[in-house]
């Protein structure tokens, strides 16, 4: 377990996907979560080995967690890897 990630560290990540990229956090959910009904997503919290969201499903709030396929060291692997992650989503969306 990597003791780079703080709870502060995670807030950050957290506010900056759900103001400026809502529309990765659902492909997350949609793509890694297998939540493939979303109309939404919002980041919870990001930890080393993954993340937790809540998808928006029906009107229902659906938590989904998501495992890494790394453990990530610190918050530039967590910038790299989640891009990395959407880029993966896209294609696969297509």
């Amino acid at each position: 377990m990597s003791n780079n990630f703080s709870a502060e560290i995670s807030s950050r990540i957290c506010n900056h996907m759900n103001e400026d990229h809502g529309d990765a956090v659902v492909l997350y959910a949609k793509t890694f979560g297998g939540i493939t009904d979303a109309i939404a997503a919002q980041m919870l919290s990001i930890d080393a080995q993954g993340m937790d969201l809540t998808a928006k499903v029906n009107g229902e709030d659906v938590p989904v967690r998501i495992e890494f396929d790394h453990v990530l060291v610190d918050s530039e692997d967590a910038h790299q890897t989640l891009i990395a992650m959407v880029k993966q989503a896209r294609v696969q969306s297509k």
